[in-house]
């Protein structure tokens, strides 16, 4: 382990803010200030290969680095994009389901769960947003 990639792991493991590549490297230049991006992108690939990170590709957005490398869920705010862990099991029974229903070969999920963090719940204007973006529907009884 390079010390660069020793650098990279302890700054995704210090907190679990699941950062974006470039805010990793913001974090990881405070302690090596002539770090460059493409070695901070290099080592994110090196160390999700080595199953010691997971990368996140959530659609429609950066691609985001998590320091705990098990399967777990994720929950992200619609407004601001905070991403944590979801407080709950992997379900992998939801797996089991599809196996004989599918012609995929089912090689396991991923799931995230959207809202808003508990500071945008505070905040109108967030709120009307994540009205207006994912209404609720009426309830058909």
């Amino acid at each position: 382990m390079t010390r660069q990639r020793r650098v990279i792991l302890e700054e995704l493991r210090k907190n679990n803010i699941h950062p974006t590549a470039d805010a990793l490297y913001a974090m990881v230049r405070k302690r090596l200030p002539r770090v460059s991006l493409g070695t901070v992108y290099r080592n994110l690939e090196i160390l999700t290969a080595l199953g010691e990170i997971q990368t996140l590709e959530i659609s429609g957005s950066q691609k985001r680095y998590d320091g705990i490398p098990h399967k777990h869920y994720h929950i992200r705010c619609v407004h601001c994009g905070r991403m944590d862990d979801a407080p709950i099991a992997p379900l992998n029974r939801i797996e089991d389901a599809l196996y004989g229903s599918t012609v995929y070969t089912i090689m396991g999920h991923r799931l995230e769960f959207i809202g808003l963090c508990p500071q945008c719940s505070q905040n109108e204007e967030a709120r009307r947003f994540a009205e207006q973006a994912f209404p609720i529907p009426a309830d058909p009884a």
